[in-house]
């Protein structure tokens, strides 16, 4: 069965898990120990990380630390869990990405409070900014992300302020002057 009309059937069906996709469902069973609609936010959460992260093919160690970090502290969790969230995560994106992304940010949007997008949306420029540089592939993640979750363009020019030093588009820009 296509995964499009699976989930249709799901969200029809009216059960409180509808919506949910098998990445989701796969961290949260690694989360079992939480309240599921509570780990099924830190599953997307922790997918929506690794997205950012991956946008250039190479998740650093720097990068998943930061991604660890900030889910142990979003979601009050041992820092084996988080780990565990974290590094599922992370291979899901590898291996799913294409198909998933949406479906999982979509997932997060419908289920986060505006806060708490905002704060996944200030969370997306730290991991980026983890090796110390935002990188264009980045930074075109975000912005990607940062319209799935409904964010305007201004908000996300807002939100990317704070990183401006560390956006390689402004570093290797050519200063010298045309001819």
């Amino acid at each position: 069965m296509p995964l499009f009309d699976w989930l249709r059937r799901e969200r029809s069906s009216g059960s409180d898990t509808a919506g949910d996709t098998d990445t989701v469902r796969r961290i949260v069973k690694e989360l079992d120990r939480m309240e599921p609609s509570r780990a099924r936010h830190l599953a997307a959460f922790a997918y929506v990380l690794s997205r950012v992260a991956e946008a250039d093919r190479d998740i650093s160690d720097a990068e998943t630390e930061r991604m660890v970090d900030i889910v142990r502290r979003t979601g009050h969790l041992p820092e084996e869990q988080a780990l565990i969230a974290v590094e599922i995560a992370k291979r899901q994106v590898r291996f799913f990405g294409g198909t998933e992304n949406f479906l999982v940010t979509r997932e997060f949007r419908e289920i986060a409070t505006d806060e708490e997008r905002r704060g996944l949306l200030a969370c997306l420029f730290a991991v980026s900014a983890a090796d110390n540089e935002v990188s264009g592939a980045e930074e075109r993640q975000i912005w990607q992300i940062a319209s799935e979750l409904g964010f305007s363009h201004e908000e996300y020019v807002s939100a990317r302020m704070a990183y401006s030093d560390l956006r390689t588009v402004l570093r290797n820009r050519d200063t010298s002057p045309r001819r």
